[in-house]
């Protein structure tokens, strides 16, 4: 995988709109790492295989001051996933989203064998209120928000190939396009000048995980072999969104 054993990425997030231009909303951090070994206590597979510890992702999204002078709420968010690292499938998410004063955490469990998702919520600030539970079933290997975003890196991303990628959010499951631009262009990043490719990611609309209003979204890539992402931009009517990559740590694979 182009981001084995170790990587971690550190973004910033930036909001314009009408006479704001750039103004710093948000930085973003991404790791993805492998544990070493066996998973414990784990048999050894039917191939004679031992099957081995899960891919973890996480993500860590934190407002700067601007996000609440703009919208009125402080805002963290943070993601833990559990990928099966063969064929890149999603077992298990963990979510803590605050808001302000509201907090809510969550836990999906996938299950490849029934073909289902069960997404738990909670409240932790009322324990009284019973969980919120939602069901959904699974026709295949199905990412979550996070996991697809790795999920993109592991394909060829060929100019003009386009594909459908299952994604599960809050016990739901879409069905989300993605397409790779023709265009290859150079670009300035914290790696340097380095060529890139652009995919469009069509979240916004009725059965996608932003139903609504309108928006679009494209993430650059760098177009070696790493896929690392440079820049995504999130086009709304709320404003523009632009996501910079500003430091990267990566071990090398053994």
């Amino acid at each position: 995988m182009p981001f084995a054993p170790s990587e971690q990425l550190v973004y910033e997030g930036e909001f314009s709109k009408l006479l704001l231009r750039g103004i710093n909303i948000a930085e973003l951090r991404f790791k993805a790492y492998r544990p070493a070994g066996p998973v414990a206590g784990a048999q050894a597979a039917g191939d004679g295989q031992t099957a081995t510890q899960p891919l973890m992702l996480t993500t860590d999204v934190e407002t700067k001051g601007w996000f609440h002078k703009l919208f009125g709420i402080n805002f963290r968010y943070h993601v833990e996933s559990q990928v099966e690292p063969n064929a890149f499938y999603v077992l298990r998410t963990n979510k803590v989203d605050e808001q302000g004063k509201r907090v809510r955490t969550s836990q999906a469990v996938f299950d490849q064998d029934a073909k289902r998702v069960e997404y738990t919520e909670r409240d932790p600030n009322n324990a009284q209120q019973p969980p919120r539970v939602v069901t959904a079933a699974l026709e295949g290997p199905t990412q979550d928000i996070l996991s697809a975003i790795y999920f993109l890196r592991t394909q060829p991303l060929t100019p003009g190939q386009s594909f459908n990628i299952a994604v599960s959010d809050s016990g739901r499951v879409f069905q989300v396009p993605a397409f790779v631009a023709v265009e290859r262009k150079p670009m300035k990043s914290v790696l340097g000048k380095v060529a890139v490719v652009r995919l469009d990611v069509e979240l916004f609309g009725h059965g996608r995980p932003i139903e609504q209003g309108k928006g679009k979204m494209s993430i650059w890539v760098s177009s070696d072999e790493r896929h690392v992402p440079i820049k995504a931009r999130l086009s709304t009517d709320m404003g523009q969104l632009d996501i910079t990559l500003k430091s990267i740590q990566r071990d090398a694979a053994q």
